[in-house]
């Protein structure tokens, strides 16, 4: 093949000495109005000091605002994580607490048997477990004589009494515990009058 015709028949090919006239379709002429003639032309270094300015002031703004938009973040990532922490210490703690209600009835009911050295151990499991759940935090919801709170009680029963006064809590049937300001099981109660 020749590489003449090749090149002279391709329109894409650029030629080794350009058209100066303008007919070939693959030359780009030079613009001439992009090279200032006089001197009013380059005698403008107000205008980009003032962008400059403009700009320099847009940035700050944005970095101020990506500042505080990421203390932000910090602070919500925070409050999140003791959320999902609180959440994981009820939901595991909820698990164990039929455990520690099984050891309550069963010192009760071994107040009445003979055997004290098997009451003392389930006793001593007893208070280990109560320990262990107050050092983690896990409070439990005072309920007898107290004046009966939807928040954290449940009442199940209700009973008539002259001895109490209205709305309070006669008897405690199971036990309530919280973690913090959240309620980990409502105590289940029965109210007076």
């Amino acid at each position: 093949m020749d590489s003449k015709k090749t090149v002279g028949n391709d329109p894409c090919v650029v030629p080794k000495n350009p058209d100066p006239v303008g007919n070939d379709p693959c030359v780009v002429p030079q613009n001439t109005n992009d090279v200032p003639q006089d001197s009013e032309a380059t005698e403008q270094p107000a205008q980009p000091e003032i962008d400059l300015e403009q700009q320099i002031t847009e940035l700050k703004d944005k970095l101020l605002r990506n500042m505080a938009e990421f203390d932000n973040y910090k602070k919500r990532a925070v409050k999140e994580r003791e959320e999902l922490f609180t959440f994981a210490v009820c939901e595991t703690v909820a698990v164990f607490l039929p455990v520690l209600d099984n050891l309550d009835r069963a010192v009760a009911s071994g107040e009445a048997s003979e055997d004290t050295a098997l009451l003392e151990g389930i006793k001593m499991v007893q208070k280990q477990f109560s320990d262990t759940l107050t050092a983690i935090g896990v409070t439990a919801i005072p309920a007898a004589g107290e004046k009966f709170d939807p928040d954290l009680h449940n009442a199940v029963m209700h009973v008539e009494d002259e001895n109490l006064g209205e709305g309070v809590v006669a008897e405690e049937l199971a036990k309530g515990y919280m973690f913090k300001d959240r309620v980990i099981r409502h105590s289940m109660v029965k109210t007076a009058n």
